[in-house]
């Protein structure tokens, strides 16, 4: 038999159950709301070992919205699912360059990924940036060296691909490095955990709980 719940009731409801299933478990309490909001978006319990966190990550990403920061992504999927209206009253937008058709042709002339592409015209926003990355290692890869190369200064890299080719290896390079980073170590995340960690961290600069 289902249950009949009001749609205001589904994500109260849900956070309830994720609670008890959590049991004892005790999450740091800087990154309580974001594995939760993770687990609520993916039903998927491995996220409270797998997501990683550089000292005080959460605390930079909400004060970097705060201050109107943009949240540059790897796929128009990422950018769709971040909170718009929570995000525009800080001054702050969702960019993705992936659809530029000229990203598209400069990729192609030197044969890189539009993503690695994407990482350099991003580098030329001025504006305080989170990057969202939650499908392509070869972002990350070129994110790592574009602030190896001190072109860019990330508030925060969410690095969280997908996948099976060169995605624990792009994973690992912030892993081992003083970037504030949240990454979800291993082969799991995607483009709905990258959303969902923005959109986390965007609900805590609004003052509103899980």
């Amino acid at each position: 038999m289902f249950e009949t719940v009001l749609p205001e009731e589904i994500e109260k409801r849900s956070f309830s159950i994720i609670e008890k299933e959590l049991g004892t478990r005790r999450l740091d309490p800087e990154q309580a709301p974001v594995i939760k909001r993770v687990i609520h978006t993916t039903a998927d319990f491995d996220y409270v070992d797998n997501l990683c966190f550089s000292p005080d990550a959460v605390q930079k990403g909400v004060e970097a919205l705060q201050k109107g920061a943009y949240i540059v992504t790897d796929t128009e999927m990422v950018r769709s699912g971040i909170h718009k209206k929570s995000l525009a009253p800080f001054g702050g937008e969702a960019i993705c360059f992936m659809s530029d058709e000229l990203v598209a042709r400069e990729a192609k002339a030197r044969g890189v990924t539009r993503a690695y592409v994407s990482m350099e015209r991003a580098a030329a926003l001025d504006r305080p940036l989170l990057f969202a990355i939650g499908n392509a290692p070869t972002a990350l890869v070129r994110l790592y060296e574009l602030i190896g190369e001190g072109i860019l200064h990330p508030e925060l890299v969410i690095g969280v691909p997908v996948g099976f080719v060169n995605v624990v290896e792009a994973k690992e390079l912030f892993l081992h490095s003083d970037i504030p980073h949240i990454v979800a170590r291993g082969r799991k995340g995607g483009s709905n955990v990258a959303a969902a960690i923005c959109n986390a961290m965007l609900y805590l600069a609004e003052g509103r709980s899980l």
